[in-house]
């Protein structure tokens, strides 16, 4: 099979870091382009990331003695890449103005930003769960002028944990969530030797991360009407978003109320049995248990946990009924991964599959 030629913009910073090491031995996808700011540009991959190269693991020799390409140089990266993944971090109308650019230049952008998540024609796409709104896509190209490019999105990585996990239950008629996250120091792109003051610490606050909590489901589980993605009116989101002292996973305290009751067994048998849209399944970045529940009470843990399913797969654990909720569980997920990078492969396979990017 001829490879789909990708790019990577934000190569150098920690989701582009991800994005590097997954796509090493892709079955589909071949890292040609590799593209930062204007401060890397030019440089080695090996030495732009020689002091922020932050994750366990080595630099894949393969991409150590590719030339960084400069990310405004839009229209040269367009001409030699099937697709791009955006991993910018930094200002997001900047980042907004670039991903635009890009997809009018008729290359299509799976993108980790924030920037254009939640502009109505802009799909937001778990695959497992909502792969449908990928039809907007069409109407998004109305918009921009083109025949082939246009911006998806992945959502947000902190509710990548609990989204897929109360979406079992949404003909239950979910009512009320509460949820609380405790997220990784790699979520703000530091490891403990960039942020030591994050040793026996938290912090209780994290910029955006809770209107995006609050928010992003929404659009996940609306409607796609006239061309626009509607967000759900129907369910009412509150969160609280902490800081904590662990490099990477995102965990949950999760509380939900439903019109239509159902028993602690009969929801965690639904958990366990879903394996997502079958839009999702058969793609090389597809997990084979999308959701693992754990009935031990101190399960799941970051360090056991996070790695199920490559990194891809959801815990859940410690559900039973609550005194002012109907249920309240515990869940987390990888956040580089399946939060992050893994999740943007995975929408990018599905969207190769379904015909929305060609070679």
């Amino acid at each position: 099979m001829e490879k789909y030629k990708v790019g990577i913009l934000g190569a150098t910073g920690t989701v582009g870091q991800r994005f590097i090491t997954l796509l090493e031995d892709h079955p589909w996808f071949e890292v040609k382009v590799l593209a930062a700011s204007k401060n890397s540009a030019g440089k080695a991959f090996k030495e732009a990331v020689r002091n922020k190269w932050i994750l366990g693991s080595k630099v894949p020799q393969k991409y150590e003695n590719i030339v960084i390409m400069d990310v405004e140089d839009a229209k040269k990266i367009a001409s030699e890449v099937d697709f791009v993944f955006c991993a910018l971090g930094g200002d997001k109308d900047a980042i907004k103005k670039i991903e635009e650019t890009y997809a009018k230049l008729e290359c299509p952008v799976i993108s980790n930003n924030s920037a254009n998540r939640m502009l109505p024609d802009v799909p937001m796409i778990i695959p497992e769960i909502n792969p449908e709104h990928a039809r907007v896509i069409e109407h998004q190209r109305r918009r921009l002028g083109t025949k082939r490019g246009f911006i998806a999105v992945k959502s947000n990585c902190s509710i990548q944990c609990y989204v897929p996990a109360l979406h079992p239950l949404f003909d239950l008629k979910i009512k009320n969530v509460l949820v609380c996250t405790y997220q990784a120091i790699s979520g703000a792109g530091k490891n403990f030797e960039t942020w030591p003051e994050m040793k026996d610490n938290i912090i209780p606050y994290i910029p955006g991360e809770e209107e995006k909590s609050e928010k992003e489901p929404l659009k996940i589980w609306g409607k796609l009407e006239n061309g626009e993605i509607i967000p759900n009116s129907d369910i009412s989101i509150t969160s609280q978003c902490i800081r904590v002292p662990v490099s990477e996973g995102h965990t949950a305290a999760v509380f939900a109320d439903f019109e239509n009751k159902a028993s602690c067994e009969e929801i965690i048998d639904r958990m366990t049995k879903f394996k997502g849209h079958e839009m999702s399944r058969g793609l090389p970045s597809s997990t084979e248990s999308f959701i693992t529940y754990f009935r031990e009470n101190d399960r799941p843990q970051i360090k056991s946990e996070r790695n199920l399913e490559n990194g891809m797969g959801i815990s859940v654990g410690r559900l039973r009924k609550d005194s002012q909720y109907d249920i309240k569980f515990v869940c987390m997920s990888h956040n580089t991964i399946r939060g992050a990078a893994g999740g943007a492969i995975l929408l990018a396979e599905m969207l190769c599959r379904e015909g929305y990017i060609n070679k």
